[in-house]
This record gives C-alpha cells, structure tokens and sequence, in this order.
C-alpha cells in the first residue's frame, strides 16, 4: 500500500460535470469523463499499475511538495521545492457552460518560479481504458 498515496494528499479540480484528483507530487490519478459516473481515464488511485496517470513532477528525487487553491477558486497550485528552486502546476478545468457536454478540458500550467526546475512528464496509457481520449503535452515548458 506504500504506492498509495493518502487520500488527504490529494487536490480535487473539476468543471461542474466532472472532476479529477491531482496528488502533491503532480499526479492526476483519477478522472472520469465525460461524467463523474464514466468509465475512468486515470485510474491509479485505485490500481498503480493498470489505472493510468498524467504525472508532471520534478526530475530530482528529493523534492518537497505542498497544494493550495487560488482563493475563491477551484484552481490548484502544486507547489515543488528543491535546493535548486521553486517549481509550480496549475491546474484546472474550465467550465464548458450551462449545457451538459462531453467535451472537457483538463489544463496542466507547468513554471519555475525561482531558480532552476526541470519536470518529467509521465502520461502511461490506462490498461482498462474504455473510452478514446486525446492528451496534449507540449514539448516545451
């Protein structure tokens, strides 16, 4: 259960109609979508191996992490600190409207505040995948 994280070590981003959970050390390990009841895209919360992630983290092993919410928002800020900087993702997921859709943004803003800070990206597809979904990662930060 080491692999785990607590469930307090997670931030929850959403858009009305579904939401994702985003770890202290940058992982999206659960969304479902288009809706909270469909199949999941990520879903290591549940299966580390099979579930899938969209993991953006430091390259460094050591790295202290923390999570706060812009006030009065349901953005989150992933917060990485290292001897070299101060590192950041925001995430969110914008509200599409009034209308139900099934066309839903997940939004990965990834900056060095201070120093230097490199990220790895890690996107492993979801083994129990049930439904076709499209990731962008641009190839530079």
């Amino acid at each position: 259960m080491d692999d785990y994280p607590l469930i307090a070590d997670h931030g929850l981003i959403g858009d009305l109609q579904t939401a994702a959970l985003v770890t202290t050390d940058g992982s999206i390990d659960w969304f479902c979508a288009p809706r909270f009841d469909s199949p999941s895209v990520f879903g290591a919360l549940l299966d580390h191996r099979r579930g899938g992630r969209y993991r953006i983290r430091p390259s460094v092993d050591a790295f202290s992490s923390q999570q706060m919410y812009l006030p009065d928002t349901a953005i989150l800020i992933t917060r990485f600190l290292t001897p070299e900087g101060i590192g950041e993702i925001i995430d969110f997921m914008p509200v599409s409207g009034k209308v139900a859709t099934d066309q839903h943004r997940l939004v990965r803003l990834v900056r060095c505040v201070r120093g230097r800070m490199t990220f790895d990206v890690d996107v492993p597809p979801c083994a129990l995948l049930a439904v076709n979904v499209a990731v962008y990662v641009p190839l530079a930060v």
